[in-house]
């Protein structure tokens, strides 16, 4: 059995693990949903203001796993949960650093944080394994939101709305649609920290086992086809998001079964958000993950935005 899960060089410090300076690669570049181009995309986003095509939010979360399996070793891989804020976007060619502030003796929950080269926070939140009995970055972040007014591409998504139940799966050499036009082999191929745990049975559950961040994609890999009834076409990102094993760890090549459901809208001067948490399921019927994803449509990307809300509430925003 491999003995190690990672071979990170990981910095200690008395208050900290701190992972070293990596490059995530970006692989949306071609990524499409409501048939237009996304966030990814480098035209796209120069219209929107950003420098370019942005790397996705979840793709940072690989660098967290070794520091989590050197703090919880293979509870990490079961129970282990990331809640984070993402506070800005990162640029392939950029270098971003992962730290992890200890946990206090007998909790298991800690601060976590991504920092670029200059300073820049890309995002804060939280780490945790099992049951914390304490709120995480997110949980706590929801209780504190206004709820959105006003909405005008989410004016018909409702909370507690809940979608239909559908059956996933990823395999090595699997496309993942448009949303993710790029398969979990592609994906080991660049990871920022990649493990034997990801590519073959020789670990502790005997089966290879899905990377954190592309859990993400498993969970959304078919959402178009029960989208929410959002306006469009529009851009949108994650702002917010949150992985939680809970009878982890999830096996490449295996069925399960996830449910989506509107649980706040939320917003601000430039988007209008919605947040969904999806459940996942084994084939059992027991939910092995959730997953809180806060998805923020960016208002100027809905092309008649101005002329929709005054139609709605008969005056200027």
């Amino acid at each position: 059995m491999a003995a190690n899960a990672f071979e990170t060089e990981i910095t200690e410090t008395a208050e900290a693990l701190i992972g070293p300076w990596r490059q995530p690669r970006q692989m949306l570049q071609a990524q499409t949903y409501d048939a237009h181009a996304s966030i990814h995309d480098d035209a796209t986003a120069q219209k929107l203001g950003f420098k370019g095509g942005t790397i996705e939010g979840p793709t940072h979360f690989s660098q967290f796993a070794p520091l989590g399996a050197r703090l919880w070793g293979h509870a990490w891989f079961e129970t282990g949960c990331l809640s984070a804020h993402y506070r800005s976007v990162c640029y392939e060619g950029e270098e971003v650093q992962a730290i992890l502030s200890k946990p206090l003796p007998g909790t298991s929950q800690c601060q976590i944080q991504m920092v670029k080269r200059e300073g820049t926070e890309v995002l804060r939140g939280t780490a945790s394994v099992g049951e914390p009995h304490a709120a995480t970055a997110l949980e706590a972040r929801l209780a504190e939101l206004k709820p959105l007014a006003d909405p005008v591409i989410l004016c018909d998504v409702k909370v507690a709305q809940t979608g239909k139940r559908q059956t996933v799966r990823m395999a090595f050499d699997q496309t993942m649609g448009d949303l993710y036009p790029f398969s979990l082999r592609q994906k080991l191929a660049v990871i920022t920290e990649n493990s034997p745990f990801y590519s073959s049975a020789d670990n502790p559950w005997g089966r290879a086992i899905i990377p954190m961040e592309m859990l993400s994609v498993l969970f959304q890999y078919r959402s178009k086809d029960d989208p929410l009834p959002a306006k469009g076409p529009a851009v949108g990102l994650f702002a917010d998001q949150e992985i939680r094993l809970i009878k982890g760890p999830l096996f490449v090549d295996e069925d399960y079964e996830v449910e989506r459901e509107v649980v706040a809208l939320s917003g601000s001067r430039r988007t209008e958000s919605a947040w969904a948490r999806t459940r996942v399921f084994d084939k059992a019927g027991v939910v092995v993950a959730t997953m809180l994803l806060n998805m923020a449509t960016l208002k100027d990307s809905y092309a008649p935005y101005e002329q929709e809300y005054r139609r709605l509430y008969g005056a200027t925003r």
